[in-house]
């Protein structure tokens, strides 16, 4: 029977692509399903064997933590570089979204606030 793996929803390709070879690297049998026509599906990465799902599921965490701290060597030497996106950046990039997202938590906040009062 197959099982689910790894979910793709929201995955950067090179992520998505360093998993495929991992599990391709190691023999283990999978298949992909899309997110289909309307977008409403599970994409993801299934197992065929139950088998593997424990050799997969170590290979899976191994390979996640080693790019979680990858990622984060990166953030900090960006951010003691001075090129890590802040808020401000942000704001400069794209300030049309950046004060609808603010008006919209306002007003959110607002009516939160004056349902009680």
């Amino acid at each position: 029977m197959s099982r689910l793996i790894f979910k793709l929803r929201h995955v950067p390709d090179d992520e998505a692509e360093d998993v495929r070879q991992l599990l391709h690297d190691h023999d283990i049998d999978f298949y992909e399903t899309s997110a289909g026509n309307w977008g409403i599906s599970m994409p993801g990465i299934w197992l065929r064997n139950d088998d593997d799902y424990g050799l997969a599921s170590s290979l899976l965490a191994e390979y996640q933590s080693q790019r979680q701290r990858e990622s984060r060597a990166q953030y900090e030497a960006d951010k003691a570089a001075g090129r890590a996106e802040t808020q401000l950046d942000r704001l400069r990039q794209e300030p049309v979204k950046v004060i609808l997202y603010f008006c919209l938590c306002a007003a959110l906040f607002y009516v939160l606030v004056t349902a009680f009062y």
